[in-house]
């Protein structure tokens, strides 16, 4: 018999406007995967972007928003044929999916489920999958990040940067942080102990300066590896200050983000237009690398995502960050506040209460 769960469904995407909160039937799970009672949703820029018509990976017509969660598997479909039952119900756990995210009840592939961390509350594991496995793929699997090396962050306040700064710490790098802002610059400094001479506040007009400046201050020759979340007029700046076989790694591309509702057309428009351009000959010349990563591709490599987690297990001791945790019936509210840049951490809907 099918269940019922409330959701936020936006029907066509290209403005935040269009979001719009139902009530719907849930069939059930079906070979290896798993109902799950979702506790907490946590954001992600790709939701926004995604609500805008504005993230490549947007499903065509109607869909619901939303790249992780956490709460308890109600119900287990029969299992794949020689695979064994992993979860049960009762089991508290962490999902991956593939948007559909924002929902009071889900069906995952068990698959994308994750055991919750004893001790841990469902805004902290909703908080995890997504931030977490992000830095470490491009801090470690592609970026190839070793002891010693000097590394960019950019975004360093946010639950991707916070993340990597932490496996960057464990690796045993050295840490140059960015942020858009003096306030994430303080929680930096006060909460993850960086040196002041380390944490630069993003200018547009003389980043390139801020860089040598902290480079300086570190010993650095160089930069050997960049985690770019932002790009705009910050990726050549930093780029450029590769060393010989340096990496930069672009994971999105924040500076595009619009203020409003809908997409700024005509500053998206000047923005794309004056985007980073790259030589391939001329990277050939320098010995550096550039590569993309988008956490979406995981999607068609389930059996990868096991060993990821062993690794995360092993380089991240703390827990997420929370910045703000926000009721299911606000989330329009939460994702405006996502979008204006100015939370530390992680925003996480609480879904306590919303059942259907």
């Amino acid at each position: 018999m099918p269940a019922r769960r409330e959701v936020w469904r936006i029907d066509r995407p290209g403005s935040l406007d269009r979001l719009a909160r139902r009530t719907e039937d849930l069939e059930d799970p079906g070979p290896g995967e798993a109902r799950v009672r979702v506790e907490a949703v946590g954001l992600n820029f790709a939701d926004v972007f995604a609500c805008l018509g504005l993230y490549s990976a947007t499903p065509r017509g109607s869909f619901v928003p939303g790249l992780e969660c956490a709460g308890t598997v109600e119900l287990v479909g029969p299992p794949v044929a020689g695979a064994a039952l992993r979860f049960a119900p009762g089991d508290r756990v962490m999902a991956l999916t593939r948007f559909g995210g924002y929902a009071t009840r889900l069906v995952a592939d068990v698959r994308y489920l994750r055991p919750l961390p004893a001790g841990w509350s469902a805004a902290e594991g909703a908080a995890f999958p997504v931030q977490a496995l992000t830095a470490w793929w491009g801090l470690v699997r592609l970026g190839g990040l070793r002891a010693g090396e000097t590394v960019l962050v950019q975004s360093a306040a946010g639950g991707v940067g916070l993340a990597a700064l932490e496996i960057a710490e464990a690796v045993g790098a050295r840490v140059i942080a960015a942020v858009g802002e003096g306030a994430k610059r303080d929680f930096l400094l006060g909460a993850r102990g960086l040196r002041r001479e380390a944490v630069v506040v993003r200018d547009r007009r003389r980043f390139g300066r801020q860089l040598d400046a902290a480079l300086v201050a570190l010993g650095a020759g160089g930069l050997d590896l960049v985690l770019d979340a932002v790009m705009g007029p910050f990726f050549r700046p930093a780029f450029e200050r590769l060393r010989p076989e340096g990496r930069h790694v672009v994971l999105g591309a924040a500076d595009l983000m619009t203020a409003g509702p809908r997409p700024a057309w005509p500053r998206l428009v000047a923005r794309w237009l004056r985007r980073p351009r790259v030589d391939p000959l001329a990277m050939i010349s320098a010995n550096r690398a550039l590569f993309g990563f988008n956490l979406i591709w995981l999607w068609h490599a389930a059996d990868r995502l096991d060993g990821a987690y062993g690794e995360l297990e092993r380089l991240l001791r703390r827990r997420p960050h929370l910045g703000a945790v926000v009721p299911f019936e606000r989330a329009p509210e939460a994702l405006r506040l996502l979008q204006g840049g100015s939370t530390v951490g992680k925003v996480v809907l609480d879904v306590a209460g919303a059942d259907a």
